[in-house]
């Protein structure tokens, strides 16, 4: 069990902010686009054009520079955050500690995560897909799909938020996270 540390609450209210600014937003229909966020590495799609922003943050153990990608559409919030952690060792670490606040996020109980597999991704064995319910800070019910995977250094959290989320959808999200060789 992870204990709440102070560094880890800067990292969850900072995703917390941004997905609920992007909650808010008004979702128009799917529209599909290829992106590659600036030095993230890997390839995705996304139904709406993403908002960057970045913050320092404490993960895995080392202080670290974390960029989020995220738009919200079909009455969800699609996202990718990403960090390089330098030093091989802090990769697991940060993967247990992003589905950790993902799960803490919605105060949804911890569950296993399943293996999906990222085209190009070095396999990790904290690496994987969850299905978490729960509900967001205000008290509304929310579902989220979340994918936490590394590449060298680089960890990442792509993650599908909402109150009700589009199976087809979020399928066709994760289905569309790689590197290129």
């Amino acid at each position: 069990m992870l204990t709440q540390r102070p560094v880890h609450g800067a990292l969850k209210a900072g995703l917390c902010i941004a997905a609920a600014a992007l909650l808010g937003a008004c979702a128009p229909a799917l529209d599909w686009r290829d992106v590659r966020p600036e030095g993230a590495l890997v390839q995705l799609q996304l139904p709406c054009k993403p908002h960057g922003q970045s913050r320092d943050v404490q993960l895995g153990g080392a202080r670290v520079n974390l960029a989020l990608h995220a738009c919200a559409a079909g009455a969800a919030t699609w996202g990718l955050a990403a960090a390089d952690m330098v030093d091989p060792a802090l990769v697991g670490p940060a993967l247990a500690e992003l589905s950790a606040a993902a799960a803490g996020n919605l105060a949804a109980k911890p569950v296993p995560r399943q293996p999906l597999p990222v085209t190009g991704a070095t396999p990790n064995a904290a690496s994987g897909w969850q299905r978490l319910s729960g509900r967001l800070p205000d008290g509304k019910p929310a579902q989220m799909q979340v994918l936490v995977f590394a590449r060298g250094t680089w960890v990442y959290q792509a993650s599908v938020l909402g109150e009700k989320i589009d199976e087809a959808a979020a399928q066709t999200f994760f289905a569309s996270l790689r590197f290129s060789p």
